[in-house]
C-alpha cells in the first residue's frame, strides 16, 4: 500500500511565517525526521490506537477485493484532479480577489480588524471546501482497488489523530501576521520626519503587508491541500 504522507521541505507558509520572526529563528528548526515529529505528537494512548486501527485498514483492502473497482485508477485518477484544480481555483480566486477599500491613513488599527476578519473568512471557507474534498476522494478511493481502499483508510485514522492539531497550528496566524502588520508599519514611521502624520503616500508598506498577506493565505491553502494531492496522486501510480 503506497502512503499519501510524504518528508517534504519547509513549505511555503513556513517561508512566509518567518518573515515575522525575529532574525535567525525559523518556524521549522530544529529539523526531525517524519517519524520523531509522529512520535512527539501521538501519546501512549493515540499510539495504542493507532496500532489497533490496521485491523479496520486491512478490512478496507479485503472488503475493497471483493468487489471489482467502480472506476478504473486512471479514470478516477483524471476525475479527482479536475475536482482538485476546480476547489483550488475557488478557493484562489477568493483569497485573490481583494475587497474594495480605501486604507484610513489615521485609522490603522482599525485596518489590521479588517485584514483579521478576511483572515478567520477565508480560513474557514477553505477548511470547509477542502474538508468535503477530502471526504469525497475518501469515498472514491474506497471503491476502487484494495491499495487505494487502504489508504483511504489510513488517511481517515490520520486525519482523526492530526486534524485538530493541524488547525490549532493555523490558529497562531492571527498573531504572525499581526506581528509582521507591526513591523512594517514601525519601520515606515521611522523612515519619516519625525512628528509627522500618516499620509496616502506613506502606506506603501501596507501594499507590502497586502500582498505578503495575499502570499500566506496562498500558501496556507497550498498546506491544506496536500493530503488530498496525495491521495490523488497515489492513483497515478495505481496499475
Amino acid at each position: 500500500m503506497r502512503s499519501s504522507f510524504h518528508h517534504v521541505a519547509p513549505s511555503a507558509l513556513a517561508r512566509q511565517l518567518a518573515r515575522a520572526l525575529p532574525a535567525g529563528a525559523s518556524p521549522d528548526a530544529p529539523r526531525q525526521d517524519v517519524a520523531e515529529r509522529l512520535g512527539g505528537w501521538l501519546h501512549v494512548a493515540e499510539t495504542i490506537q493507532l496500532h489497533a486501527a490496521q485491523s479496520a485498514i486491512e478490512a478496507a483492502g479485503t472488503a475493497a477485493a471483493r468487489r471489482p473497482p467502480r472506476t478504473g485508477p486512471a479514470a478516477l485518477h483524471a476525475a479527482l484532479s479536475a475536482e482538485l484544480d476546480r476547489v483550488r481555483a475557488v478557493l484562489a480566486r477568493s483569497i485573490t480577489t481583494a475587497p474594495a477599500h480605501k486604507p484610513d491613513p489615521n485609522d490603522l488599527d482599525t485596518e489590521f480588524a479588517l485584514y483579521h476578519q478576511r483572515l478567520g473568512d477565508q480560513q474557514r471557507r477553505m477548511e470547509m471546501s477542502i474538508d468535503a474534498l477530502r471526504e469525497h476522494v475518501r469515498q472514491q478511493l474506497a471503491q476502487s482497488t484494495p491499495a487505494m481502499a487502504q489508504l483511504a483508510a489510513t488517511d481517515a485514522v490520520m486525519d482523526g489523530f492530526f486534524g485538530g492539531r493541524e488547525q490549532r497550528l493555523l490558529s497562531t496566524l492571527p498573531a504572525f501576521l499581526k506581528a509582521r502588520f507591526a513591523a512594517l508599519r514601525r519601520e515606515a514611521a521611522q523612515a519619516r520626519e519625525p512628528d509627522t502624520p500618516d499620509t496616502p503616500d506613506d502606506l506603501r508598506w501596507l501594499q507590502t503587508f497586502a500582498a505578503e498577506f495575499e502570499q500566506t493565505l496562498l500558501a496556507e491553502l497550498d498546506l491544506r491541500l496536500q493530503p488530498v494531492t496525495g491521495l490523488i496522486e497515489a492513483l497515478a501510480h495505481e496499475h
